[in-house]
């Protein structure tokens, strides 16, 4: 028999909360979803916010079936708000926004990573935040993304910009600047140049293109997710690997001492500790007041 939770007024039907999802941890679907309410809801809640989303849905767990959603799942309540997000297959798409604890239980019980777009529902294709998402190619680790992502911040601050840094989740590291309101394209073009100064400042370590053959060994500085089309993973979400390894905001001081990959690996577990040491790090990300215009913008 499937429980029903009240979250918020709202009713849940929470599935198979015994289901171990994470076979490295035993990490069972109950304990997930006490992650995202416990520990994660209230930080994680406002880097969504206002955010059309992305699925990727791993219900059987990292080694099951992985499917990427862009649609609201069937089934979804409608007290679960959707955005209107066109697209050139699809005029009238919509996707979901997860507003609300109760939002958040609803897709978290779905088994989910969680992606956002660069932009708000109320301005599509208009950033207010701009990404990198560094990608190691082996034998390079996460540990080389320290070092570009080192030369990144200093780059970012000569244009009057501010990086906040935060684990992909994965492998590598992602780089997040707030912005005042700015074209996506404009954003992807002026990401793409810092990417190309990278490579060029930095050219045993980084590659600015996502050819395979030229990333064994480098960090690809993937500025194409800036693109009003796509999402990148949100901060505080768990991801589909063998243990329940989180997309965790880290400080600069972690950046600069990271000497192995398992220096900046963060599980469900280590989170509630990190935010009651730091807070949220990301917060400049939600503060319009930190925000800062593209050069010549």
């Amino acid at each position: 028999m499937t429980p029903i939770t009240e979250v918020e007024g709202r009713r849940l039907a929470l599935s198979n909360l015994d289901k171990v999802l994470y076979p490295a941890t035993g990490t069972t679907k109950g304990e997930v979803l006490h992650y995202y309410a416990a520990t994660a809801a209230d930080v994680m809640l406002a880097h969504l916010d206002d955010r059309p989303l992305s699925f990727l849905r791993y219900p059987d767990g990292p080694d099951g079936l992985r499917f990427f959603t862009k649609n609201p799942p069937p089934g979804t309540p409608g007290w679960v708000r959707t955005a209107p997000v066109p697209r050139s297959d699809d005029p009238g798409a919509r996707q979901v926004l997860v507003q609300d604890l109760p939002s958040l239980m609803w897709a978290a019980n779905l088994v989910v990573e969680f992606h956002t777009h660069q932009w708000r529902q109320d301005t599509p294709a208009v950033a207010d935040r701009m990404v990198f998402d560094l990608d190691p190619g082996a034998p390079a680790t996460v540990v080389e993304c320290c070092e570009v992502a080192l030369w990144l911040r200093e780059r970012l601050a000569a244009d009057g910009l501010a990086a906040y840094g935060k684990t992909s989740g994965s492998k590598g590291l992602h780089l997040l600047v707030p912005l005042r309101p700015t074209p996506s394209e404009d954003v992807t073009a002026y990401a793409r140049r810092l990417a190309v100064e990278a490579q060029e400042a930095l050219p045993a370590l980084v590659v600015h293109r996502m050819t395979r053959a030229l990333r064994p060994g480098k960090v690809f500085v993937d500025f194409s997710q800036n693109a009003a089309a796509k999402t990148t993973a949100a901060p505080y979400t768990l991801r589909a690997k063998d243990s329940p390894s989180v997309s965790a905001p880290v400080t600069w001081d972690e950046v600069a001492a990271c000497r192995a990959p398992a220096d900046l690996v963060f599980l469900a577990g280590d989170m509630a500790a990190r935010l009651a040491e730091h807070g949220d790090l990301l917060a400049p990300l939600t503060d319009p007041g930190r925000a800062r215009p593209l050069p010549g913008g």
